[in-house]
C-alpha cells in the first residue's frame, strides 16, 4: 500500500490534460511505441473528432523511483462544465490531483470549480504550468494567479509541456513524494467504491472500483449494498491499456469487478462493494446525486424501435451516471423518454452517442428547465415540459430556477458580456479584477435563458475567450407563459415551450418564419400559427403547391378561368381536411438555432 498512489488531473477545457497524460504513459513506459497516439486515453470516436474528454479514463502506471516500484494509478478528467459529475467522481477515488493551468491562457472558471471540488475532498495539489514551449506563454503572469489561487511557493509549480515532455519527470517525482499513501485496513472488511462502469456485450456488466478497506479476490462471494444484489467475482484486476486480471486487490488499488451482471440498474455508481459472508457495516459515503439541469424528450423516429431505444439508453446511464430518463409519450411523436442532461453539450453528445454506439435514429425535442407552479389550491407541482402545465385559471405563480455564474474574461470584453448576462435578465452579483488585463463576474442569471445559446454567443462575442462556470443558486418567481405552435388549428405539443411573457412575441414571430422555411409545401396551404392560451401572437402561411388549371384556357370570358379556379379551390380545401403535415426532424433542431 505504501507504494501505491492515486491522483488525477483536473483542468478547464483544452489546457492540455490528455496530451499530459500520453507523456507520463510514454515516460513510465505503459505504453510502447507501436500503441502511442495522441489522446490516447480518450478512446470514443466523438472525443478524438472534437478534441474534447467526455469520460473520465482511469489507467495504472508502473515507476521505479530511488530503487522501489510505485503503483500510480491515473485517472483522466473531462475539462467541460456540463461533465462535471465525471470530475467529482473521479475526484472520490483519488487522494492527489494535478491542477494543470495553461500558461498561455492563465486560470480560467472551471479550473476553479475544479479545484474547490478537489480541496472539498482533502486532496493534495500539484500545480503544474503547461504549454511552457509557446512564445506566447506568460509563465509570470500566470504564476501569480496560481499563488494566489491556492496559496503555494513559487517553488511548487512545476514548468511543463504536455507537447514536448518538458518536466514529466519532476512531476512524477512530485506525486510520489506529495500524494499520500492511501489510508485503509488490509484486514478489515472489504469496503470498496464504485466509481465507474461499462457494458460489455460479451461480459455483462464491468464496474470499475477504488478498495478503501479490506481485500478482494477471484471467486469472493460479493454483494453491491445499494441493491443488496449477491454476485461471484468472476475476474477481478487493474486498469492497465486494456483490463489485466489479478488474483488479489488490496486497499488503495484501483481496479475492476466483472461477475455476469446483465441488467443496467443492478450496478449504481458511488454504491459499495462488500463481502456477504463478513459485510462491512455502513456504505461508504458516496458523491451526491446528480442534477439534471436541462429537460428534453428523446423520441425514436421510428415508433417500433421504441424498446431498444430504451435498451441502447440503460447501456448509456451505464457509462454516464449523470443522465436520467422516464418513459413520456407526445401526440406529435408518440413514445419516448423524458431525460434530464447536465447541459446542452451533454444533450447533444448523448444524441450523437445513440446514434454512432447504437444505431439509433432520435428527435430531441426544445429543451427545457424544470419550473415550480404554485396552484391555487395551495399545493406545488414540479412541471419539466410544456405539456405537463397546469390550466392557467389554476395558477398562482410560477417559479423558475437561477444559476450562480462565474464568467472569468479579458477586460475588453466586459461591455459585451455584461450586456449579453443582462439580455438574458441577469443581475450583476460582483466583479473583481483577477490581474490589470482579466476579471471574474459573478452573475445571477435564470436557466431557462441560458439554455439555448448562451454559451455559443458568450464564445463568439469573447472571441474565445470568456470561460463559463456555474451552479444552481434556488427558484425566483417568474411571469412564464406558454407558448404553443399550431400547424393548420393543430398544436404540435413538442414545439411548445414556456417563456417568459417579454420574449414571447419575438420568440414566436422567429419560430412561424424558421418553420416556413423548413416544412415541405404541400398540395395545400399550411397554416402556422405561434399562440399563447386562444390568442395568436404569430401567422406565417406556407403556399400550396399548385397545377396551372388554367393552361388550356386560351380566349373566352374570364368566368371560364374563374370557374376552373374555383373548382379547383374546393379540392384544396378537401385535401386540407384530409392531409396531415409532417414535421422534419430538422425543425426540432432548428428551434435550438434560433440566432
Amino acid at each position: 500500500m505504501n507504494n501505491i498512489r492515486n491522483f488525477c488531473i483536473i483542468a478547464h477545457i483544452d489546457h492540455g490534460k490528455s496530451t499530459l497524460a500520453d507523456r507520463l504513459l510514454e515516460f513510465t513506459k505503459t505504453i510502447g511505441e507501436r500503441e502511442m497516439q495522441n489522446q490516447v486515453l480518450d478512446n470514443m470516436e466523438l472525443e478524438k473528432e472534437r478534441g474534447i474528454t467526455i469520460k473520465s479514463h482511469a489507467i495504472q502506471m508502473d515507476y521505479l523511483h530511488k530503487d522501489i516500484d510505485y503503483k500510480l494509478n491515473l485517472i483522466d478528467t473531462p475539462g467541460h462544465v456540463d461533465f462535471s459529475y465525471e470530475v467529482s467522481r473521479s475526484i472520490a477515488a483519488c487522494e492527489g490531483a494535478l491542477l494543470i493551468i495553461d500558461a498561455t491562457q492563465g486560470i480560467q472558471a472551471q479550473t476553479i470549480s475544479n479545484l474547490y471540488l478537489a480541496i472539498e475532498n482533502d486532496l493534495e495539489i500539484i500545480p503544474i504550468l503547461n504549454k511552457m514551449d509557446l512564445d506566447n506563454a506568460m509563465p509570470e503572469v500566470v504564476e501569480e494567479q496560481i499563488i494566489d489561487l491556492i496559496g503555494c511557493d513559487h517553488e511548487d509549480i512545476i514548468h511543463a509541456s504536455g507537447k514536448t515532455g518538458m518536466g514529466v519527470e519532476t512531476i512524477l517525482e512530485n506525486i510520489i513524494e506529495k500524494v499520500p499513501e492511501p489510508k485503509g485496513d488490509p484486514e478489515a472488511p472489504l469496503q470498496a467504491l464504485i466509481f465507474d462502469s461499462v457494458f460489455n456485450s460479451f461480459r455483462g456488466i464491468i464496474a470499475y472500483f477504488k478498495i478503501i478497506n479490506g481485500q478482494i479476490r477471484k471467486k469472493d462471494l460479493v454483494k453491491f449494498m445499494a441493491t443488496g444484489k449477491e454476485y461471484h467475482a468472476d475476474e477481478v484486476g487493474v486498469l492497465k491499456l486494456s483490463l489485466q486480471a489479478r488474483d488479489v486487490l488490496v486497499p488503495g488499488d484501483v481496479g475492476y469487478i466483472i461477475s455476469g451482471i446483465k441488467t443496467a440498474k443492478e450496478v449504481k455508481v458511488g454504491d459499495t462493494i462488500t463481502h456477504v459472508k463478513n459485510p462491512c457495516t455502513n456504505r461508504i459515503d458516496g458523491f451526491e446525486e446528480v442534477k439534471p439541469m436541462v429537460f428534453a424528450g428523446i423520441y425514436p423516429i421510428d415508433a417500433d424501435d421504441y424498446e431498444d431505444l430504451r435498451n441502447a439508453m440503460d447501456k448509456l446511464q451505464l457509462n454516464d451516471a449523470s443522465l436520467t430518463f422516464e418513459p413520456e409519450s407526445s401526440a406529435a411523436l408518440g413514445f419516448g423518454f423524458r431525460c434530464g442532461f447536465l447541459g446542452l453539450l451533454h444533450m447533444e453528445i448523448i444524441q450523437e452517442r445513440l446514434e454512432r454506439e447504437f444505431d439509433m435514429n432520435v428527435i430531441t425535442t426544445v429543451p427545457n428547465v424544470s419550473y415550480l407552479v404554485h396552484l391555487t389550491d395551495g399545493s406545488t407541482q414540479t412541471v419539466y415540459n410544456p405539456s405537463g402545465m397546469p390550466v392557467s385559471t389554476t395558477i398562482t405563480e410560477i417559479d423558475e430556477p437561477y444559476i450562480r455564474a462565474n464568467i472569468i474574461t479579458a477586460s475588453e470584453f466586459i461591455g459585451p458580456v455584461m450586456n449579453l448576462c443582462l439580455d438574458k435578465r441577469g443581475t450583476l452579483i460582483s466583479q473583481n479584477y483577477l490581474t490589470a488585463e482579466r476579471a471574474d463576474l459573478v452573475f445571477n442569471l435564470p436557466l431557462g435563458e441560458i439554455v439555448f445559446d448562451f454559451y455559443d454567443k458568450l464564445k463568439s462575442i469573447s472571441k474565445g475567450y470568456a470561460s463559463f462556470d456555474y451552479h444552481m443558486s434556488g427558484y425566483k418567481p417568474a411571469k412564464l407563459v406558454r407558448l404553443d405552435i399550431l400547424l393548420n388549428g393543430e398544436m404540435v405539443d413538442a414545439l411548445s415551450t414556456l417563456i417568459h411573457f417579454d420574449n414571447a412575441y419575438t420568440f414566436g414571430r422567429r419560430m412561424c418564419e424558421k418553420l416556413k422555411e423548413l416544412i415541405p409545401r404541400q398540395q395545400f396551404d399550411i397554416a402556422i400559427q405561434a399562440a399563447i392560451g386562444a390568442k395568436i401572437i404569430a401567422r406565417e402561411t406556407v403556399k400550396a403547391v399548385r397545377k396551372d388549371v388554367t393552361a388550356k384556357c386560351y380566349g373566352g370570358d374570364i368566368t371560364r378561368k374563374r370557374k376552373l379556379l374555383e373548382k379547383q379551390k374546393k379540392g384544396k380545401k378537401r385535401m386540407k381536411q384530409v392531409g396531415n403535415v409532417e414535421v422534419p426532424q430538422k425543425a426540432f433542431l432548428a428551434v435550438l438555432k434560433l440566432d
